[in-house]
C-alpha cells in the first residue's frame, strides 16, 4: 500500500476504548492524522474540519446512533465506513460501506485506503 493515507485527516468515531486504541493505532501506523471522538456530539463538530478526508464510525454510540453523522459526512462528500455490530442499519447510514465488528483494523485502513483512491477529492 502506497501512501494515500500519509497525512490525510480520519475520522475515528468508537466508544469502546480497546477498540478505538486499536484503530488509531493501525491508521497511525499507516501515516494518518487521527481526529478520534467517542461521542456523537463531538464526531459532528470534527467532521465539519476542512482537512477531513475520511471518517470510520461506529453506529451505536452513548449519545445516539451515526445516523445524523452519515447524512452530514455524504452532504460534505467525504467518505466513511461503518464499523459496528449493529447489521440492521436503517436511514442515511443504510448503503453505507459496511465492516463487521470485531475485525482486525487493517481491514478498516485497508477499506478506507480503497474508498479514497475510488473518490476524487471534493473539498
Amino acid at each position: 500500500m502506497d501512501a494515500i493515507l500519509q497525512g490525510r485527516a480520519i475520522l475515528i468515531v468508537e466508544d469502546e476504548p480497546l477498540i478505538a486504541m486499536e484503530i488509531v493505532r493501525a491508521f497511525e501506523s499507516a501515516g494518518a492524522r487521527v481526529l478520534k471522538t467517542s461521542t456523537l456530539r463531538e464526531a459532528l463538530a470534527v467532521v465539519e474540519d476542512d482537512d477531513l478526508a475520511a471518517a470510520v464510525l461506529d453506529h451505536g454510540l452513548s449519545d445516539g446512533d451515526s445516523s445524523k453523522l452519515c447524512e452530514r459526512l455524504k452532504e460534505l462528500g467525504i467518505p466513511f465506513v461503518l464499523h459496528s455490530g449493529y447489521s440492521a442499519v436503517e436511514g442515511a447510514c443504510r448503503d453505507a460501506v459496511f465492516v463487521a465488528k470485531p475485525e482486525n483494523p487493517e481491514v478498516l485502513v485497508t477499506t478506507v485506503d480503497g474508498l479514497l483512491r475510488n473518490h476524487p477529492i471534493s473539498h
